[in-house]
């Protein structure tokens, strides 16, 4: 596959884009996993947003976060993958590319996520450790996992 990727702040996103992600993300967190939070957290205005596109097709998401936002450490947040594209290797890519943009957009710094606790191996592979109990998230078990 040969996608394209974009990271943006807030007010570099089209409304085509916006709109993208926002269905993206509705699609994955509230149709796919029935989350309970709100996800309009007003977060989205100071992060970046990093996509991938198949063509014009929005494959993947993750929101940026940099640090003092959620937490005292840069974030990543909200990550979503298109079901049509889930199996693809896609998320390793999109998890690879947010360390680069954080990295680029905040400097090296230690990184702090809340993870659901089915990924807990998948971003241990990225270098992420447990740092936490398993606890309910938007009805849905997590982890707080931190990278140096």
């Amino acid at each position: 596959m040969n996608y394209t990727t974009q990271c943006k702040k807030f007010e570099e996103l089209s409304l085509i884009e916006l709109y993208r992600i926002l269905q993206l993300r509705n699609q994955v967190f509230y149709v796919e996993q029935h989350c309970d939070d709100l996800d309009l957290d007003d977060k989205d205005q100071q992060s970046l947003h990093l996509t991938i596109y198949d063509g014009d097709v929005l494959a993947g998401y993750a929101r940026l976060l940099p640090p003092g936002l959620s937490y005292q450490e840069m974030s990543i947040g909200r990550v979503a993958v298109s079901a049509s594209y889930r199996g693809r290797g896609l998320g390793r890519l999109m998890m690879e590319k947010s360390l680069e943009h954080l990295e680029l957009s905040f400097g090296k710094g230690p990184i702090k996520i809340s993870a659901q606790r089915y990924l807990e191996q998948f971003y241990g592979s990225l270098g992420f450790k447990t740092i936490s109990e398993v606890y309910l998230e938007a009805g849905i078990e997590h982890i707080k996992m931190f990278r140096a």
